[in-house]
C-alpha cells in the first residue's frame, strides 16, 4: 500500500496500508534474553524466526496449507513493490507478480492453484509518482490500480475489475467463494464483495470515509476492517479534497465489524489513533491489529489485541518503533507479522513468525 521510508519523524503512516517491502534468506529462531528477536512484555509470542533479511518487507499472509506466505516486497535494485511467494519452513523465495507497475494486497485462494493481487500494470509499465507530502501526510489511490488472479509462478494473469478508480486491497473467504476488496467506483472508498470469478459485484459499506483492509472470519459470516469516519465539516471537507486528487489522509483509523453483507455494523476501537490490519483470532470472538494508541508522538506502532465487543484491550508486542499486518496461521498455532526489530539499516522492515501463546 504506502512505501515506508521509517525516517522517525514519517514512522506513524510509512508502514501503514500501502507498505510494499523484501527481503529473502534462511529463517532463525532465538529465544528470549540479551539479543533476542523477543521483547519484554511479549507473553502471548514465542520462538520468535525472522524470515527476511534486508529491504522493505511486509503484508505477509498464509496460504490454506500453511506452508506459504504471499508478500509485497522492495529491495535494492527493485524501484517498485512486487509480489513474491516464500517456502515458510527453508525461506526460499520466488516471484509472482512481473515487476511491472507496482503492487499491493496479495492473497492466496484455499486450494492453492491461484493467487490474488492488485497491480498497476496495465496502466503503466513504470511505477508510479509518489504523493506530493508537501501538505501533510497522505496515501495515495492510484487510479491504475486493478484486481488480477494467476497461477502462483505468475502465469495465466486474469483481470477481474475494470471500473476506472482504485480497486485493490482484497483478501478472500475461508471457503474460497468470496473476495472482499475496496474501490472507489461510487464516488467514496467503500467495501465490496464478489464471487471468486469476478461476478457479483455488491458493495456492503456507505458511510462516508475510507473503509480497507478487509479480512473474513473463519467461518466467512463476518469480516473485519479498518475505516475513517470523518465528522466535523473540517474533517469532511479535507477528506473529500483529498478524495477528489485520490489521496486519503490516515491520521485516525478504527477498527469495525459486521456481518460479511455489511449488516450490523460495530466500531470496535475508539481510540483516536491509526488501527489498522486488523485480524479475528482463530475463536472468532477476538481481533488482533496494529495501532499507535500507546504512544502519544503517534510513531511507535505496536499490536494490540482487543475482544469483539470493545472490551479487553491488550498490548501484545513491544517494540520501538514498528510491529504489524499480522495474520494467524490456518492452524491457529503460529502468527505471522512485520516488523522493524533486529534492523541492519534505518527503515529496514521485515518479515517475522512466532509461535502463538494464549
Amino acid at each position: 500500500m504506502i512505501r515506508p521510508n521509517l525516517r522517525p519523524l514519517f514512522i506513524l503512516f510509512l508502514l501503514a496500508a500501502f507498505l510494499f517491502v523484501a527481503g529473502c534468506g534462511q529463517p532463525r529462531e532465538e529465544a528470549s534474553g540479551a539479543g533476542s528477536l523477543q521483547l519484554d512484555g511479549e507473553t502471548h509470542l514465542r520462538n520468535i524466526r525472522q524470515l527476511t533479511f534486508g529491504g522493505q518487507n511486509a503484508e505477509a499472509y498464509w496460504s490454506a496449507d500453511g506452508k506459504q506466505l504471499i508478500f509485497q516486497a522492495k529491495t535494492e535494485g527493485m524501484e517498485c513493490d512486487r509480489i513474491f511467494m516464500m517456502n515458510v519452513e527453508d525461506g526460499s523465495v520466488r516471484p509472482v507478480s512481473s515487476g511491472e507497475g507496482v503492487t499491493t494486497c496479495s492473497y492466496v485462494f484455499p486450494a492453492g492453484d491461484r493467487v490474488l493481487y492488485a497491480s498497476t500494470h496495465l496502466a503503466s509499465p513504470d511505477c508510479p509518482a509518489p504523493p506530493d507530502q508537501s501538505q501533510g501526510y497522505v496515501w495515495k489511490l492510484y487510479d491504475g490500480f486493478d484486481i488480477f488472479t494467476a497461477d502462483p509462478d505468475g502465469g495465466n494473469i486474469t483481470r477481474l475489475t475494470e471500473t476506472p478508480g482504485y480497486d485493490a486491497e482484497a483478501t478472500i473467504s475461508v471457503d474460497g467463494s468470496k473476495i472482499i476488496f475496496t474501490s472507489v467506483r461510487d464516488g467514496d472508498l467503500d467495501l465490496y464483495t464478489m464471487n471468486a470469478d469476478g461476478s457479483d459485484i455488491t458493495r456492503i459499506t456507505s458511510e462516508l470515509g475510507y473503509d480497507g483492509g478487509a479480512f473474513f472470519n473463519r467461518d466467512g459470516t463476518r469480516i473485519v476492517w479498518r475505516a475513517s469516519r470523518p465528522e466535523t465539516e473540517e474533517e469532511i471537507a479535507d477528506y473529500n479534497n483529498l478524495l477528489a486528487r485520490d489521496e486519503i489522509r490516515p491520521m485516525a483509523l478504527e477498527v469495525f465489524t459486521a456481518d460479511a453483507d455489511g449488516a450490523n455494523v460495530f466500531q470496535v476501537t475508539h481510540e483516536g489513533a491509526a488501527s489498522f490490519g486488523p485480524y479475528f483470532l482463530p475463536d472468532g470472538e477476538r481481533i488482533i491489529f496494529c495501532s499507535n494508541l500507546a504512544d502519544e508522538r503517534g510513531r511507535n506502532f505496536d499490536l494490540f489485541m482487543i475482544n469483539d465487543d470493545g472490551t479487553g484491550l491488550e498490548q501484545i508486542t513491544f517494540n520501538e518503533t514498528f510491529d504489524g499486518f499480522p495474520m494467524f496461521s490456518p492452524d491457529g498455532r503460529h502468527l505471522v507479522f512485520a516488523s522493524n526489530r533486529n534492523n541492519t539499516t534505518e527503515g529496514e522492515t521485515n518479515i517475522f513468525i512466532a509461535e502463538w501463546v494464549d
